[in-house]
């Protein structure tokens, strides 16, 4: 171990060469002396020994390895005298080179005769720092060491030091236990130092050592930095402890007090900072010297304290959030001196060995005044003062260091007491527990309450600490309160910021005295939710959702969510759509895209806070809509035999219109005229009937509920058609008069005429459809010609050949003609006279057979009054009539009940043949069969509803619907069937146009997992337009049999209201239980009611519109009869009812409830005091 810092000398390496002869054996030859001296510029000189160069043959040469390429250098030859040296600057400091000395011969190969190893020296360190270590400022050190890094070698450094009075030396290698740190990195750090001790002139050298022919070589560097010098820190004393105990009067009189001599500027203790237990008992001894003698106490003269008015606590809370507490209030009036002093006894042991310490300092603060620190000997243990003033007071004991030529070093301070002296003189120890159990409860979205439990101490008080964790983050706005530390004397917290979170502390107090603070709790409000939120549809697949942040509020982001129906799970339900991080914008907006054309969608906007769980809210509000459909594709158009056959597409291959909100598709060919028609949405092609001639711009356009797209026009020119059915009149000798029948759309004609033989051809254009070519030769044959002009188009003629009149006619046969045309005219004018007249006298027997009495069809036929359409084979010449007295019904009714019903069954079988042979033919057009919801109940032709559409097309007045007469018209019931879903705009224009104010529904959409009628009315309270008509909600009520509902419909101009009545509880194919009967009753009653104050007809449906439909016509008209009659007909008003509307009472079982329900009418009406009076009463509408 190198123990002196001097510089090396020069080194001179030396080593006895010998030489090999020619010959094949080894003998000796003069050796030769290598000599190899290391100087301080780094350069190698290599000479040879003059005595040993005798030999003129030999030739020297130094091969010299180490760097990355070896050197060669040859001595010169000289005649016995000494060759000059080499010399050889090495570029590597610290750094062995190898020399080996290599002798050849005039006839040899050159042979290594010796080799030396050398070691150059490495460059010096030109820098050192230390500072403490900072784990162990006691024992451990830190040197940082600089010195050239290019080209320098070394393998260990040498520290050299005095510790104390005695010289120490140290090799750092790196990979000690003792040593932490690297070569490479230049940093070292010594851990066995001791504590308190001043090591000076500490010094560094970088070594190089290596080993050659098991010899050691060693070379180190200089020393070129100044000498450093460092103090360890000493160990705190131990056992710190304090007693505090009141002074006798007269114990001081006398006593010398000593001054404290030091006052040092300390700032103050921060309460956060301090242990958690403190007492007024020392430290446990930590390898205390048991027999440790006390000295005599110190006489300290007491010291002046100025009170301060304001005294503050300091105080930290965990995690990054710091600030001050609010202060604390002193007691009000407090005296300048204590009513009783106080004497304060303050003991330790010294601290643990081996500490070299030259004494201790005290220090003794109170708050609000500067600190006041003593200084005592290594000998003296005890210190005492005298205190004269309250407040609150730190007391703390260090060791320090001071021998040598080191500065000064303290030890860390022991653990501080602190305690409160109240004016009274009341000690008040600082508090060591901490709150247990905290927790927080929301009262609601700006208020909560804390709550924790007290430990097993005596405590004042508490204070609730608060701070706001995300006052601070990103794109949130500032909040009023609580964005740095608050400190509340209330456990209630109030103006809270919904959706912010929270972290609360409590510090129980004992007087003035804060203890340490609880576990932190974090806590968030719940958020308000968003407001305004509202869509903006952007095309059939994307739309923008806007909404905006409450005023109050934080939040870490929005969940945008959406309600769909999924055809691949075939469930609706809320669905996360998309994130979006929390803004500083009030309004906020997200494009929502990948959108199902013409599908429902509904959506909401949840705020999310912080926490785990996340906080969420709300699920309100919801907006929803109908996205608007695709745009068709119109594919193909072809016209032939004056139909115009389209086809279109829509969407691409997997566009599936099952579940989707589509209504229907609206074909429309615009041109002169217009024509429109309305095609189910499961079709994509249709049939117009267009007139030619004409250019059209055709369109289909998609149509769901509240929204439409329409295709690109496609252009369709028709070309115009000759004139039909030409013909001539009024021949004379000069002229002839041409009269035709135009077809389609025509602008004008051209007109032509030419003599048979003549080619000569001249056009006349013709505005009108009759035209009088004159100027024509008598007696002649002419060809003449009509062409249709359109749009510049010319049809292809239509030909006619006429001849004019030769010669005069007899004057007599002019007479005769002119009589028998004459008598023509009148034999017509009678007919039809006799025609009206018997339309009259059909009309008057309609009149005297009115729905007041029960008409037998038989007795009309006899009588020869039946209705001109009727057929009579379609009666079967049948008597279907049965009058029976109200007072023998219950009788009659036994009679027919008996034998399992048999009789009703017989009357039944007879009501089959009604109307078998009445004709349905337009129900039986192809473009009409799909509007039909049974292909077996079909509308009569004679008195079907129609439509008034302005297309030509065929089948667009139809719907299936039938009038039905009643008691006070011939139309006052439409009995149709449940809507499809293809036919509910036709439902409405019908109800629109026949001016039906009253709807009585007697189904439900679905019976026993069967759609039985569409659900032609809106879900909501929106607006659903139906074609051209618009249907809007303005009330509903439900009652358990049946519900009603006030609709609003409109189109253009027109608006009407209509009261839909809807009877739940009847069965398809069945009727109501024995005692519903009464609830029918009722529910009839009621709508015969409101239909006395209607003009319009009543329209009735159930979903066939023939069995439950005829039942209710049957009982309203049957109600009303027995008001005024003491008689009935049921057979003949169930034949009546069927030969207006095919299975009118569809079922046997229905035909005997009505006879049920009449008997209970007539008990009703017996067991009143007036026959006058009302037989049910009313239900209030």
């Amino acid at each position: 171990m190198i123990r002196s810092a001097s510089p090396l000398p020069l080194v001179v390496f030396s080593c006895i060469c010998f030489f090999l002869s020619d010959s094949s054996c080894l003998y000796f030859q003069r050796a030769a002396m290598l000599l190899v001296t290391v100087h301080d510029d780094n350069s190698l000189e290599i000479s040879l020994d003059v005595s040993d160069m005798l030999d003129p043959s030999s030739v020297y040469r130094v091969k010299i390895a180490g760097e990355p390429t070896s050197e060669f250098f040859q001595f010169q030859k000289t005649n016995g005298t000494l060759p000059p040296p080499i010399i050889f600057n090495a570029s590597y400091h610290g750094l062995r080179y190898l020399i080996t000395l290599l002798a050849l011969n005039v006839d040899t190969v050159p042979r290594a005769v010796k080799s030396i190893m050398v070691l150059t020296r490495p460059l010096p360190i030109y820098n050192v720092s230390i500072d403490d270590y900072k784990l162990s400022p006691e024992t451990g050190v830190v040197f940082e060491i600089q010195y050239p890094q290019k080209n320098n070698v070394f393998t260990r450094v040498n520290i050299s030091y005095w510790e104390g009075d005695d010289f120490r030396s140290t090799l750092y290698t790196g990979e000690e236990s003792e040593t932490h740190g690297t070569l490479n990195t230049g940093v070292m750090v010594l851990k066995h130092w001791l504590p308190g001790v001043c090591y000076s002139h500490i010094t560094f050298q970088l070594l190089s050592q290596t080993s050659f022919n098991r010899t050691n070589l060693v070379q180190s560097s200089g020393v070129q930095h100044d000498p450093g010098y460092h103090r360890t820190v000493p160990y705190p004393p131990r056992n710190v402890s304090l007693h505090i105990e009141p002074v006798e009067q007269g114990t001081l009189v006398g006593m010398d007090v000593e001054t404290l001599k030091e006052i040092l500027p300390v700032p103050s203790q921060d309460p956060m900072m301090r242990e958690d237990a403190i007492g007024f008992s020392g430290d446990q001894p930590d390898n205390a010297m048991t027999s440790m003698d006390y000295i005599s106490c110190l006489k300290d003269e007491t010291i002046p304290w100025s009170y301060n008015e304001t005294e503050s606590i300091v105080n930290r809370t965990a995690g990054a959030y710091e600030d001050t507490l609010s202060p604390c209030t002193p007691p009000a009036s407090s005296p300048a001196n204590l009513l009783t002093p106080i004497r304060m006894l303050l003991s330790w042991l010294p601290p643990r060995p081996p500490t070299a310490f030259d004494g201790f300092n005290i220090c003794v603060q109170r708050e609000g005044n500067a600190t006041r620190c003593s200084t005592v000997d290594e000998h003296t243990l005890e210190f005492v003062t005298i205190l004269r003033n309250p407040g609150k007071f730190t007391l703390s004991v260090v060791t320090f260091s001071s021998s040598g030529t080191c500065e000064t070093r303290k030890s860390q301070s022991s653990k501080p007491f602190n305690f409160y002296i109240s004016p009274s003189g009341e000690l008040f120890e600082e508090l060591s527990e901490k709150p247990e159990e905290v927790t927080v409860r929301v009262l609601n979205s700006s208020t909560a309450s804390v709550s924790w439990k007290y430990p097993l101490v005596n405590c004042t008080g508490a204070i609730v600490s608060v701070v706001s964790l995300t006052c601070q983050k990103e794109n949130q706005p500032l909040e009023r309160d609580y964005c740095s530390q608050v400190n509340l004397s209330t456990s209630v917290i109030e103006n809270l910021v919904p959706g912010a979170q929270y972290q609360v502390v409590v510090y129980l107090q004992r007087g003035p005295l804060v203890g340490p603070p609880s576990n932190p709790l974090t806590f968030v409000i719940r958020p308000t939710g968003i407001t305004e939120l509202a869509l903006y549809p952007l095309s059939p697949n994307a739309l923008i959702l806007s909404w905006s942040r409450p005023h109050r509020g934080v939040l870490q982001k929005y969940l945008v969510e959406m309600f769909y129906f999924n055809p691949s799970t075939l469930l609706s339900q809320w669905t996360p759509y998309h994130e979006i991080a929390a803004t500083r914008s009030q309004t906020v907006s997200v494009r929502i895209t990948d959108l199902r054309p013409a599908w429902f969608y509904s959506f909401r906007v949840n705020m999310v806070t912080w926490g785990v769980p996340e906080l969420r809210c709300c699920d309100t509000p919801i907006v929803s809509l109908v996205t608007a459909p695709l745009s068709p594709e119109i594919s193909t158009v072809e016209y032939f035999n004056n139909l115009l056959y389209v086809s279109w597409t829509y969407g691409d291959e997997a566009s599936d219109l099952t579940y989707s909100r589509m209504l229907h598709w609206e074909l429309v060919a615009e041109g002169r005229k217009k024509v429109k028609k309305n095609v189910m949405r499961s079709v994509m092609t249709a049939v117009l009937s267009l007139p030619p001639g004409d250019t059209y711009n055709l369109t289909v356009t998609a149509c769901c509920e509240g929204k439409s797209n329409t295709s690109t026009a496609h252009l369709v020119s028709l070309d115009p058609v000759p004139p039909k059915s030409l013909f001539t009149v009024n021949k004379t000798q000069t002229s002839v008069t041409l009269l035709w029948l135009e077809e389609g759309v025509v602008d004008y004609f051209y007109v032509s005429c030419w003599l048979l033989d003549s080619r000569q051809e001249e056009c006349v254009k013709v505005s009108s459809h009759v035209v009088t070519v004159s100027g024509l030769q008598p007696d002649s044959s002419y060809n003449c010609s009509v062409s249709s002009i359109s749009h510049q188009t010319r049809s292809a003629p239509a030909f006619i050949t006429v001849s004019t009149l030769g010669v005069e006619l007899n004057p007599n046969v002019m007479v005769i003609s002119v009589l028998a045309l004459l008598s023509i005219l009148l034999i017509g004018l009678l007919v039809i006279m006799l025609l009206v007249l018997r339309r009259k006298h059909l009309q008057m027997a309609s009149r005297e057979y009115g729905a007041g009495t029960f008409v037998n069809f038989a007795s009309l036929e006899r009588d020869g009054k039946l209705p001109y359409h009727w057929n009579k084979n379609g009666i079967k010449k049948r008597k279907l009539t049965n009058p029976v007295q109200l007072d023998d019904f219950e009788v009659y009714l036994k009679e027919m009940a008996k034998d399992s019903n048999y009789k009703f069954s017989l009357q039944f079988e007879e009501l089959k043949q009604i109307g078998i042979d009445i004709p349905h033919s337009a129900a039986d057009l192809p473009s009409n069969r799909c509007k039909n919801r049974y292909t077996n109940i079909l509308p009569y032709d004679f008195n079907r509803v129609r439509l008034v559409s302005a297309s030509q097309e065929e089948g667009a007045d139809y719907i299936n619907s039938n009038y039905v007469p009643g008691c006070s018209s011939p139309q006052e019931y439409i009995a149709t069937q449940g809507p499809l879903p293809e036919t509910r705009g036709d439902f409405w224009k019908m109800i629109l146009q026949q001016k039906s104010q009253i709807i009585v529904m007697l189904t439900q959409c679905n019976e026993k997992r069967r759609v039985k009628c569409d659900h032609y009315w809106p879900f909501t309270a929106e607006p659903v337009s139906y074609g051209d008509i618009t249907v809007e909600i303005a009330s509903e009520n439900e009652q358990t049999d049946w519900s009603y509902r006030t609709f609003r419909i409109s189109s253009a101009d027109e608006v009407l209201d209509v009261i839909h009545f809807n009877y739940t509880s009847w069965p398809d194919h069945g009727v109501p239980s024995t005692n519903a009967a009464e609830s029918v009753l009722q529910f009839v009653q009621m709508i015969r009611k409101q239909a006395n104050k209607s003009p319009g007809p009543l329209t009735v449906h159930c979903s066939a519109g023939v069995g439950r439909t005829g039942t209710f016509i049957a009982l309203d008209r049957l109600m009303q009869h027995i008001q005024d009659h003491e008689f009935i007909d049921i057979l003949g008003l169930v034949s009546e009812l069927r030969s207006h509307r095919m299975s009118m009472v569809q079922t046997e079982e229905q035909y005997v409830f009505i006879h049920q329900c009449v008997q209970l009418i007539w008990k009703k009406k017996q067991q009143q005091f007036c026959i006058s009076d009302v037989i049910y009463e009313n239900v209030s509408i």
